[in-house]
C-alpha cells in the first residue's frame, strides 16, 4: 500500500546504517525543492503525490533545511530545532538512547492518578532534566501517570506551549529530544507512566508561513478559535493526516510514551470515513495496545470513549470540565462566566453519578441545548479535577483555588468514582499563580495575544477595570514557577491518606447520592463507604441512620447519635 501512496511512508529525517539518513518531505506547492545539508544543496527524487524524497551521506546530529523555492526552512516533520523555531533542523537518532525501561507497564485507568505539570515552571531549571528530582516524591504521594503539557517546538523559550508548530520536535529550551528521553527513562523507573499533551486541533500562528510555503497544510473550510484548522478532510489532505499521525506514533514509539492527551479535540472537525482522532488512536493503540489515549472534548458527548464499532473515536477517557464547575462554583460562590449555570448542589450531585452535567438539557451559557447522556461509559473513563492549566491560568491573574476550600476539593476529586487528575503544586497548596505567559518572537502575534487575553475577561465583572497580566513580561513567567511552598498546613500529608484510601474503594458507579440543598451538605455511597461534604461555612449536622466509623476527614467531626457534624468546608469518610 505504501508504494501506491508514497505519503504513507515514514516523513521526517530518519538514520540509518553507514552514516546514511534518509529524507522524505510532502511539498506539493513549491517549483523548486532542494536539500541542503552538510555544506551542500542536494536534489530529491520527486516520486508522487508530492513527496520527494532522498539518500544521502549525512550520519545523525547534522543540521539541514529545504530550500523552497530559494527559501531556507525547517523540516515540517523535524524532531530537533536545537536553535529553536526558525532555525535549521536536526536529525535525530532516537535509537542511540540506551533504555531501561523494559519492564515497566503503563497502568490502566482503574490505578491511574494523573498529574498534570508544565516543564518551563515544574523545576528552577524549567528543563526535562530539573524535573527528575521530583518524580519520586510524586510516586510516594501515589501519583501513578505524569501529564506533560505540550512540548512541540513553539516560538520563544517559555510559553504554555499550545502554540507548537513543528509536532515532532521536543521544546529546545526544555533541553530537546536527548533530555526528554532522559525525563521519561527516569520517570518509568519511579514507576510513573508518562502522557504527552498534544495539539493537532491547528498550531501556533508563528509557524504559519513556513509551513504553508510547502502546501495546504491548513484549511479555512473550518475555523477554530485559533485561526484556520488543519487541512485533515479536503484536497490534499491525506499527507497532513500522515504528519498529525506519525508524530502521535514517534511519541510513543520512540520516545516510549504511555499515552496522548489530545487537545481540544471539538475544533477538529473532520468529514472522512474515520475521524482524525479516531485514526490516531487507532494507531497509538497498535504501537502500544495499553497505551491511554485522553481526550479534551468540550462536546460532552460520549461518543468520544465508544469503541469505534459504534461509532466512537476509541479513546480511553476524556476530561470531564462539568464536574470542576459544578465543584469550584459550590466551593467559592462564583457564577460569572462559564459559572453561570453550576450554582446548584443538586448538580454537583448529578456530576457523582456522571460528569456531563449537561446531557442534552438546554445551556443558558450556549443558549441551546447541549452534551448527550454517557451511561454507557463507566466512570473511570471520565478525568475529573478541582484544578487544571486552564481553570487557573485562564483566571485573570492565575489564581488558584482559595486556601480554605483546598482540603474539601481534594477530598471530591480524589475519592470520586472517577479518574482523578491534579494540577502541579495543587498537592501542596503551592501559593504562586499559574498565569498566562508567552514569549512570542512576532510583535504582532505578541500585540494580538495581549489584546485577546483583555477580550476574554469582558464578561467576568470582578476584573473590570484591571489590567490582566502582560504575557509577554517574563516576570509574568517567573511568577508562575513553583516555589514548593504552600497552605493550608497538613495538605500534603491529606493528599497522601486521600490517595491511599481511595485504592480501598470499590471501583465503578456510585450506590446513592443524596443532599440538602439549603443546608449545604452531600452524601455519596461508594460500597461500604461514604463521602459526606459540608460546602456551607458553617458546621451542620448531616443526618446519619447510625453513628458510623470514621475513616478519614479533611477537619475533625463529631460523631452523635443520629448525626455527623461537619465543620465548614470540611469532608469526611466514614462507613
Amino acid at each position: 500500500m505504501s508504494a501506491d501512496y508514497p505519503f504513507l511512508r515514514r516523513l521526517g529525517a530518519f538514520p540509518g546504517r553507514h552514516g546514511r539518513t534518509e529524507f522524505r518531505v510532502w511539498a506539493p506547492d513549491p517549483t523548486e525543492v532542494l536539500l541542503r545539508a552538510a555544506g551542500a544543496d542536494h536534489a530529491l527524487d520527486l516520486v508522487g503525490h508530492g513527496i520527494y524524497e532522498a539518500v544521502l551521506d549525512v550520519p545523525a546530529g547534522t543540521d539541514y533545511e529545504y530550500v523552497i523555492d530559494g527559501e531556507p526552512l525547517p523540516d515540517p516533520c523535524s524532531r530537533w530545532q536545537p536553535q529553536g523555531l526558525r532555525g535549521p533542523s536536526r536529525v535525530l537518532d532516537p535509537e542511540a538512547f540506551e533504555w531501561t525501561d523494559n519492564a515497566f507497564r503503563t497502568p490502566g485507568l482503574h490505578d491511574a492518578v494523573i498529574y498534570e505539570l508544565h516543564v518551563g515552571t515544574f523545576s528552577p531549571e524549567g528543563t526535562f532534566a530539573g524535573a527528575i528530582p521530583y518524580l519520586q516524591g510524586l510516586a510516594e504521594l501515589g501519583v501513578t501517570v505524569l501529564e506533560l503539557m505540550p512540548v512541540a517546538e513553539f516560538p520563544g523559550a517559555r510559553g504554555w506551549s499550545y502554540d507548537g508548530v513543528y509536532l515532532s520536535a521536543a521544546q529546545s529550551s526544555y533541553g530537546g529530544p536527548e533530555q526528554l528521553q532522559k525525563l521519561i527513562d527516569a520517570a518509568h523507573a519511579a514507576g510513573l507512566a508518562v502522557i504527552l499533551d498534544v495539539v493537532y486541533n491547528h498550531i501556533g500562528a508563528s509557524g504559519n508561513k513556513a509551513v504553508l510555503a510547502y502546501g495546504p497544510y491548513f484549511t479555512h473550510k473550518h475555523e477554530t478559535p485559533w485561526g484556520a484548522s488543519l487541512n485533515v478532510d479536503g484536497e490534499h489532505s491525506d499527507a497532513v493526516r500522515e504528519w498529525v499521525c506519525q508524530s502521535a506514533e514517534q511519541w510513543i514509539r520512540d520516545f516510549h510514551f504511555d499515552g496522548l492527551r489530545l487537545d481540544a479535540i471539538h475544533a477538529i472537525v473532520d468529514s472522512s470515513p474515520e475521524h482524525l482522532v479516531a485514526e490516531v488512536t487507532r494507531r497509538v493503540h497498535a504501537i502500544n495496545p495499553g497505551a491511554l489515549v485522553i481526550a479534551e472534548s468540550g462536546m460532552n458527548d460520549p461518543k468520544v470513549m465508544r469503541v469505534p464499532e459504534l461509532g466512537g473515536y476509541g479513546c480511553d477517557a476524556a476530561w470531564a470540565d462539568d464536574f470542576h464547575h459544578a465543584l469550584r462554583v459550590l466551593l467559592t460562590g462564583e457564577t460569572q462566566g462559564w459559572y453561570e449555570e453550576f450554582d446548584s448542589m443538586e448538580l454537583l450531585a448529578k456530576a457523582f453519578r456522571r460528569p456531563h452535567v449537561h446531557d442534552g438539557n438546554y445551556s443558558t451559557f450556549r443558549k441551546r441545548r447541549f452534551g448527550a447522556p454517557a451511561f454507557d461509559v463507566g466512570p473511570e473513563h471520565f478525568v475529573v479535577f478541582s484544578a487544571d492549566h486552564d481553570q487557573v491560568g485562564n483566571r485573570a491573574f492565575g489564581d488558584r483555588l482559595p486556601v480554605e476550600t483546598r482540603p474539601l476539593a481534594a477530598f471530591c476529586t480524589l475519592l470520586s468514582p472517577f479518574t482523578p487528575m491534579l494540577f502541579q503544586g495543587e498537592e501542596y497548596g503551592e501559593r504562586a499563580p499559574f498565569q498566562f505567559f508567552t514569549d512570542h518572537i512576532d510583535p504582532e502575534i505578541a500585540d494580538a495575544t495581549r489584546e485577546g487575553r483583555r477580550r476574554e475577561f469582558a464578561s467576568f465583572a470582578a476584573f473590570a477595570g484591571e489590567e490582566v497580566p502582560d504575557p509577554q513580561d517574563p516576570e509574568t513567567f517567573q511568577r508562575s514557577k513553583l516555589t514548593r511552598e504552600g497552605e493550608p498546613a497538613g495538605l500534603l500529608e491529606l493528599h497522601r491518606e486521600l490517595l491511599r484510601v481511595r485504592r480501598e474503594l470499590p471501583a465503578g458507579d456510585v450506590e446513592d447520592v443524596t443532599f440538602d440543598e439549603r443546608a449545604g451538605w452531600l452524601a455519596v455511597k461508594r460500597g461500604d463507604y461514604t463521602l459526606l461534604a459540608n460546602f456551607a461555612r458553617a458546621t451542620v449536622h448531616v443526618p446519619r441512620e447510625q453513628t458510623e466509623e470514621l475513616v478519614l476527614a479533611t477537619h475533625e467531626p463529631t460523631l452523635e447519635p443520629g448525626f455527623v457534624v461537619l465543620p465548614p468546608l470540611s469532608g469526611a469518610l466514614v462507613r
